[in-house]
């Protein structure tokens, strides 16, 4: 389905009050940067060993906002640990500490395969565990002077119902303010009615998958995702957004009353790779300064996957991306 600006503008006002209540609290880092939210995804940090060497780096880089993903919060609650194949970040997946690779169809169909076993064994953990354990990862983030801000539960096909709800318990129960996902358009409808019953935001993040109409990857899909609730906004990666050979500054021009949240990655044009910032075609610059100069109250958070350097580490490459971006917004490092 296709929308004109006319359609998205009305969607767009129909939920402004509610995206303007995301707005920061107070966090004991001071990581805005000329008024712009500058925070990260923990995924970023994917390759440390557990929750606690996560907050630790991000304390360390200097990043006073964090969007949590699940799986690490999962396993700090006692969900068991994913696999991980040699070499690599996940089965078949990313190596440690970022850069995605290209996979073989066999190397493909034994990375899905592997990604269903997992997904029937966290559905089983997450059926039968309390969610209680979160208060516990809240509180150590609070500890750290950090603003645990938004909740990345990705949802797929696969994905039950009793999931999804599990979702929105896990993310009122760590006090965050709206859940990203990464998921097709057929499950954002499927999500609406928990968004709507919790009364949570949910930001949909799209990747570069253009030749799919039911991935999120394009306006076009964004929009049929958020058509459905009004608690449905967009968690827009302006890497992938690049990549899928999009305008990040115009979209966000046209749409910022609906994003929840940016990712902040450089990749090149045309399903490019991930590179370090400066050194791809993403408008990051140009985009942190719509973000200060419009004073958008949605945050900016970096998410790291270009390769570590040899001699490098990722704490390490973090906060050259952070530094990026304040030299970006004009302010000494």
């Amino acid at each position: 389905m296709l929308y004109s600006r006319r359609d998205l503008g009305k969607i767009a006002a129909a939920t402004l009050p509610t995206i303007r209540a995301l707005g920061a609290f107070h966090s004991d880092i001071n990581s805005k940067i000329n008024g712009v939210r500058i925070g990260a995804i923990t995924y970023s940090f994917r390759s440390l060993p557990n929750l606690d060497d996560v907050i630790k780096a991000l304390v360390q880089v200097g990043i006073g906002e964090a969007e949590l993903m699940a799986d690490q919060a999962e396993v700090f609650a006692g969900a068991p640990r994913q696999q991980r194949g040699p070499g690599s970040g996940e089965p078949g997946g990313p190596p440690p500490g970022g850069g995605r690779r290209q996979m073989t169809p066999e190397q493909r169909e034994a990375f899905q395969a592997a990604m269903r076993v997992r997904g029937e064994e966290m559905r089983k953990w997450r059926l039968s565990a309390s969610v209680d354990k979160y208060k516990e990862v809240r509180k150590k983030f609070d500890d750290a002077g950090i603003d645990l801000a938004l909740l990345c539960f990705n949802m797929n096909e696969r994905t039950i119902d009793d999931e999804i709800e599990y979702a929105f318990q896990m993310a009122k129960t760590l006090g965050v303010r709206a859940i990203t996902t990464s998921t097709q358009v057929t499950v954002s409808k499927r999500i609406a009615p928990f968004a709507e019953k919790h009364k949570m935001m949910v930001g949909f993040h799209g990747h570069d998958n253009t030749s799919n109409p039911n991935e999120l990857s394009t306006p076009e899909s964004l929009a049929a995702a958020i058509s459905h609730s009004k608690y449905h906004g967009v968690n827009l990666d302006i890497g992938h957004f690049t990549a899928a050979n999009q305008n990040a500054v115009a979209y966000i021009e046209a749409n910022h009353g609906r994003i929840t949240s940016l990712h902040v990655k450089d990749r090149k044009k045309d399903h490019g790779p991930n590179v370090p910032f400066g050194e791809g075609d993403t408008p990051i610059k140009e985009v942190l300064q719509l973000m200060a100069k419009e004073k958008y109250a949605f945050p900016a958070n970096i998410e790291f996957e270009y390769r570590v350097p040899e001699g490098s580490d990722v704490v390490t490459e973090v906060g050259k991306c952070l530094k990026y971006c304040k030299e970006a917004l004009a302010v000494s490092p």
